[in-house]
């Protein structure tokens, strides 16, 4: 529609409109891939002084909006060193105002509420993995100047991009992050199921009880290699509480003296061998002979 961007002022407002291009498109040597981390935008240097001659509030809030697509967001600035009639947005903005390379965005400067309280839902259960999700979203969001609800935002981690959606801002739908003190929650990510650890907990408890019951381990019958059939041992009768015999005491036991007994039963069979050694009579025995002599008539 406009090749140029067309300044307007109506009560210290800054409005215009400019082509917009993601930030790969920027022109120089230097890799800005901190713009595709954060919610700010690079502006042409037209607009610094335009800024410059309102009395505006800072820091420096925007309002970008795709009349063909009827879609909006805010946003901060970071560099004035676009090329004039152009500005360079993040990828992910693009995306969410429904803009292609070079489409036209109506830029308003904008007065937004502090936050209070934010509300993300990550896009993928991927963001789980992480071992401290807050912390990791609060280092992402300095890059940011302000949050509008509905907006999927980017944020890069350990080389790996994941998308959160803005489900709820507080005291507004719109808000500025800005040196805030702000609460922040979390919903279920999109496509995470709970896990079903407990129902199969009490699957496998009932198996193994049923198991246990109705089929017992080791019951079937053994084989022999030689064929012969091995005898069956009858079992052992249960032993009652009567058939247990307590030990003998020590009525010998005197206080401060450890004995040890090394067999308990009596040795009767010693007692026996030292009665007989005391009755030993040496050569007591009879000869025998292997053949009978007869005796002389």
């Amino acid at each position: 529609m406009f090749d140029h961007p067309i300044p307007r002022v109506f009560q210290n407002r800054f409005s215009t409109q400019y082509r917009c291009f993601s930030v790969s498109m920027l022109a120089g040597p230097n890799d800005r891939s901190d713009v595709e981390k954060g919610g700010k935008i690079i502006m042409p240097p037209s607009a610094l002084d335009q800024l410059s001659r309102l009395n505006i509030t800072y820091p420096m809030l925007f309002k970008l909006t795709n009349k063909n697509s009827d879609r909006m967001t805010h946003c901060g600035v970071l560099e004035f060193v676009a090329d004039e009639g152009i500005c360079y947005l993040p990828h992910w903005m693009m995306q969410n105002l429904l803009l292609e390379e070079g489409g036209l965005v109506q830029v308003e400067s904008v007065n937004l509420q502090v936050a209070t309280y934010s509300k993300f839902q990550p896009q993928s259960p991927d963001f789980l993995d992480i071992t401290n999700p807050k912390a990791v979203l609060e280092n992402a969001l300095r890059n940011f100047a302000c949050l509008t609800t509905g907006d999927v935002i980017a944020i890069n981690y350990n080389e790996k991009i994941y998308e959160l959606r803005v489900m709820e801002t507080k005291p507004d739908k719109a808000v500025s992050i800005i040196e805030c003190d702000m609460n922040v929650d979390f919903d279920a990510p999109l496509g995470y199921k709970e896990p079903e650890r407990q129902a199969q907990h009490e699957e496998s408890t009932v198996s193994v009880i049923y198991s246990v019951l109705c089929c017992p381990a080791f019951s079937g019958s053994g084989n022999r290699l030689d064929g012969k059939k091995k005898g069956v041992e009858p079992s052992p009768s249960p032993i009652k509480p009567g058939d247990i015999k307590r030990g003998i005491p020590n009525y010998e036991f005197k206080l401060g003296k450890i004995t040890f007994i090394r067999n308990s039963r009596p040795l009767v069979k010693k007692v026996e061998e030292d009665e007989a050694g005391g009755r030993f009579v040496a050569f007591s025995g009879e000869g025998q002979s292997l053949r009978k002599k007869g005796r002389k008539p």
